[in-house]
């Protein structure tokens, strides 16, 4: 068998094992069973851990393919076992609720399809109910956190993380409510991806509260949870919850952006640590290294937030657990783990007018979270405030599981994407993790920020004995927003400059152009308009200006521009190239030269 301890089981480390020919799909995945095999006599991780038989059939499928030709060419992951796999029974950690069924689910047929091999269905709070990982009846039982096996592991993702951070997958799947996708994520030291509701479909998932429901990646690096991403987030029509990626979100990220950015931090007064001092100073220092690497940290209101995430368990959106689960809870009650039919059935309590109200508190709430948004390019919280051992949650397991997501449980209810990285490590050797997290459709904009700060951490991976994380330097994200050089009547004060601010365009700097351009006032008006046209001799600098304007609302604004005018690249006296106006030569029938006076607007006061 192949010496697991040799291997990089990062995605980015094993394709290059592959291109390098170190060892075959098949020998890897053979020797993974295994060692998921033992692994799972100590630690109950997999509810199906596949057999050889059905992982040759997997295996199979890529025969004929090569590394380069599939971007999850032989990579091993698994599947948390409310998510379907073909043939192989879902359970949700409930005996009496298995099925068989026909189909792939959507996203993992995307991942098989990109050459992904599924190593089976992992363990979880049963019908992910949980943020702690103790939820699972027998035959199977809690998991335990990898690191140190008297601590939970988080949940209720809790066999999809630990595989991860045991190096026994590459990645894995989970499922995102009130926080399973990223409370496993940070008690691990591995890195949990919950996108924007809808970006990955939940067809063939098994609902929780099914308007709220994410499917997540956990992954040892921000790099592998990316790739996963770009294979992952695409429409499913068939979804009633999905939603089309968009242009801006869709695109590679760049892993090296940080510095200028502005990350919002609640108030102390609003930060909760449930007396954990360690956990304190721990936040703190992630903080103290966010602003090392040169971003603005200022504080923020949380309590729209926090408030927000109190209408989960506490508002009618229980209700939607109930209806997932109807048919068992009210034809074998007994079917379900006290704790769980405990927190479900109170979801057949709720009128119609709890809902609505619940409804009107959560816009009031997410009107106020928006404005504490708008301030920040993302805003940094601890994943979870404090950790607890399996015996504590076993004790007392509905209000430490509710400590678990006091940082989490809103993220759904408004609509946020979130990614969950390690920060550090409690002295009893358990992770300590952070959440970034804006609006939804910033994805892509969190797993660069997140890249950057998980190689400044440049922590061991998960369980592993993998140090630092190997980053691909990625293209470029499509920006949010985009420089236009303007030069007439666009200028600050001038009879368009309207146009620009009511597209929330904002001004960078005045400047000069190039000693390369002629400036001419062009015939017509009002409003008089100035056309800039470059030259090789005779030209001069000219004075402009720079304004900053949303991606989303260039279309229009250059659909307003008259000819003989147009967009085109100015070049400015530093040398660099903008987007801004030029004008094409058949404008100048008419128009006088004004090149001499160096600036439209000197040349609007020369009029009188």
């Amino acid at each position: 068998m192949l010496d697991l301890s040799t291997v990089n089981m990062t995605i980015t480390g094993l394709q290059q094992h592959y291109t390098n020919g170190d060892f075959t799909p098949a020998s890897l995945l053979h020797s993974l069973r295994e060692a998921n095999a033992k692994f799972n006599e100590t630690n109950p991780v997999w509810i199906h851990l596949l057999s050889e038989d059905e992982l040759n059939l997997y295996l199979e499928r890529i025969n004929d393919a090569k590394p380069e030709d599939l971007p999850l060419f032989g990579i091993p992951f698994a599947i948390k076992d409310n998510i379907d796999l073909a043939g192989i029974p879902t359970t949700a950690a409930c005996p009496d609720f298995a099925y068989i069924p026909p189909a792939n689910a959507f996203v993992v047929q995307l991942l098989l399809d990109a050459g992904a091999i599924p190593l089976g269905k992992t363990n979880l709070d049963q019908f992910a109910t949980g943020l702690v990982g103790v939820r699972s009846p027998k035959p199977w039982g809690p998991c335990r956190n990898a690191l140190n096996p008297e601590y939970i592991s988080g949940g209720s993702s809790s066999g999809s993380a630990v595989t991860v951070a045991n190096g026994l997958v590459c990645f894995s799947l989970g499922t995102d409510t009130a926080g399973s996708g990223r409370v496993p994520a940070s008690l691990n030291n591995i890195v949990g991806l919950k996108p924007s509701k809808g970006l990955f479909s939940t067809t063939g998932v098994v609902p929780a509260c099914r308007s709220l429901d994410c499917l997540t990646v956990f992954a040892l690096t921000v790099d592998d949870a990316n790739t996963v991403f770009d294979v992952a987030a695409r429409f499913d029509s068939s979804d009633a919850y999905a939603r089309a990626n968009t242009y801006e979100n869709g695109k590679r990220y760049y892993s090296s952006q940080i510095e200028a950015l502005t990350i919002g931090v609640p108030a102390p007064s609003q930060l909760d640590f449930f007396g954990n001092e360690e956990a304190k100073a721990l936040f703190s220092d992630s903080i103290s290294q966010l602003q090392a690497l040169g971003t603005n940290i200022i504080e923020i209101d949380f309590d729209a937030f926090t408030s927000a995430a109190r209408l989960l368990y506490e508002g009618p959106w229980v209700t939607e657990r109930y209806l997932a689960t109807q048919d068992i809870i009210e034809s074998s009650p007994h079917s379900m783990l006290p704790v769980i039919h405990t927190i479900i059935s109170s979801g057949n309590k709720s009128s119609a007018i709890d809902v609505f109200q619940a409804q009107y508190k959560l816009q009031e709430y997410a009107q106020a979270a928006n404005l504490q948004l708008n301030k920040v390019d993302a805003i940094l919280t601890p994943t979870n405030g404090s950790i607890y051992t399996v015996a504590e949650v076993l004790n007392d397991p509905i209000e430490l599981n509710s400590k678990l997501g006091f940082y989490t449980n809103f993220m759904n209810l408004l609509d946020c994407s979130a990614v969950a990285i390690p920060s550090g490590f409690y002295q009893n050797g358990v992770g300590f993790g952070v959440t970034l997290f804006h609006r939804a459709f910033s994805d892509k904009r969190l797993l660069g920020l997140c890249s950057a700060l998980q190689r400044a951490n440049s922590l061991p991976l998960g369980a592993t004995a993998l140090a630092g994380a190997p980053f691909k330097q990625d293209l470029r994200s499509a920006p949010s927003h985009i420089n236009v050089v303007v030069c007439g009547a666009h200028l600050q004060g001038l009879p368009l400059n309207w146009q620009l601010h009511e597209r929330g365009a904002t001004l960078v700097e005045k400047t000069q152009s190039a000693p390369h351009y002629k400036l001419y006032a062009l015939a017509g008006g009002p409003p008089f308009r100035p056309g800039m046209m470059r030259c090789e001799t005779g030209g001069q600098s000219i004075e402009v200006e720079v304004w900053r304007i949303p991606m989303e609302h260039l279309g229009t604004f250059v659909a307003e521009i008259p000819a003989p005018l147009g967009i085109g690249k100015v070049q400015l006296n530093d040398g660099r190239w903008e987007s801004g106006f030029i004008c094409e030569a058949c404008g100048l029938d008419g128009a006088k030269d004004i090149t001499q006076m160096g600036s439209w607007r000197r040349y609007i006061a020369s009029l009188g």
